[in-house]
């Protein structure tokens, strides 16, 4: 069972990423206020969720929260600021984009930068442990697989629509054959590179 709320008759609003493990593609973050009575069965982190399942609950928060909002933050500026930087930027445009101001904050992970005059909490494995941030966990995966299947149009060799830039065996292969995209982030590839010539010598 998921909690509603850490603290009774308070505005909270969930906050969590997606894709900041992935070798390409922007880092999406998402924030949600629920409504007090809200309550939906599949609600769950993200990660425990099928696909079908998770696009389910994204159509019910979106039609049922308070207010939403999902932002994301580029490949070349995570780059420029490094990915914990872009995480924390991209959390607080999505807060900064809430129709409604919240008394507090609720963080899944164990560290964020903290927001102008709003208190947060962080809540280790949170997307696991609280209604709004498994909510914001779907909004913020759902919009990034989204984004990615586009661009896969793009560049299909490295297989997005599947992978979603996250650093598979068969990605890192394509990347080995034919080179970073634009969509790549930079500042993995000493790492990937790395990584794929481990790879060759052990073939």
């Amino acid at each position: 069972m998921l909690a509603a709320y850490l603290h009774k008759n308070t505005i909270e609003a969930g906050v969590d990423e997606a894709g900041r493990g992935c070798l390409a593609g922007p880092v999406f973050a998402a924030a949600v206020i629920l409504p007090p009575n809200f309550h939906f069965p599949l609600l769950n982190d993200s990660k425990k969720l099928k696909e079908k399942d998770r696009l389910i609950c994204k159509e019910y928060i979106e039609q049922h929260a308070l207010c939403f909002c999902v932002a994301n933050i580029s490949n070349q500026e995570i780059d420029k600021i490094n990915i914990l930087q872009a995480t924390f930027k991209a959390m607080h445009k999505a807060l900064k984009g809430l129709k409604l101001k919240p008394d507090h904050i609720l963080v899944d992970g164990n560290r964020f930068k903290p927001y102008p005059k709003i208190e947060h909490t962080c809540i280790i494995k949170g997307d696991g442990k609280m209604m709004s941030i498994a909510a914001a966990s779907i909004l913020a995966k759902t919009y990034r697989d989204e984004w990615m299947e586009k661009i896969h149009q793009l560049y299909p060799i490295f297989n997005w629509q599947q992978n979603k830039g996250y650093p598979t065996l068969a990605h890192r292969k394509a990347v080995l054959e034919h080179g970073f995209s634009p969509h790549h982030r930079q500042t993995f590839s000493v790492q990937v590179n790395t990584q794929l010539s481990m790879f060759e010598k052990s073939t």
